[in-house]
């Protein structure tokens, strides 16, 4: 990504809910301002956001964690570690990674994500893959682990 020199602060793009409804209310911003990266935090230049249920519910207001407005969907993404902060050892920038952000932020050029849930996979991975890994097969491996007793 071009960092911007014309606007007071960093930005970049994202596809943000202003309101709750069904995925055409999403609008793509494009001077959104860039997350600031505080110590022990990573920042990645997001190649693939996950899409899932749980982000249709998020942007109609159904799902059980619900962003105040406006926010960017998406809890999980994969990409490239573009920079890390003081206190970050086990990734640094140019690794491939993928995060759960806990409740959204995916659906944008670029996350911050504490360093430790910034988890590096393999070459043999591909960015899809990973995006999907952290909600998809994490739900797989609770449901059939915990409650399929597998």
């Amino acid at each position: 990504m071009v960092r911007s020199t014309t606007f007071e602060f960093n930005s970049m793009r994202a596809l943000v809910c202003h309101e709750y409804g069904t995925p055409d209310v999403l609008k793509l911003e494009k001077n959104w301002p860039e997350p600031a990266l505080p110590p022990g935090h990573v920042r990645i230049a997001t190649r693939v956001s996950g899409v899932s249920f749980a982000v249709v519910l998020g942007i109609a207001g159904k799902h059980q964690n619900k962003p105040g407005l406006p926010y960017i969907p998406s809890g999980e993404a994969a990409g490239i570690v573009l920079e890390v902060a003081p206190g970050v050892t086990h990734v640094k920038p140019g690794d491939r990674v993928f995060a759960f952000l806990r409740t959204a932020g995916g659906f944008a050029e670029e996350v911050v994500v504490p360093g430790d849930i910034a988890v590096p996979f393999p070459a043999e991975m591909d960015f899809v893959t990973a995006a999907a890994f952290p909600i998809a097969y994490g739900t797989t491996h609770f449901a059939l682990e915990h409650r399929g007793k597998l």
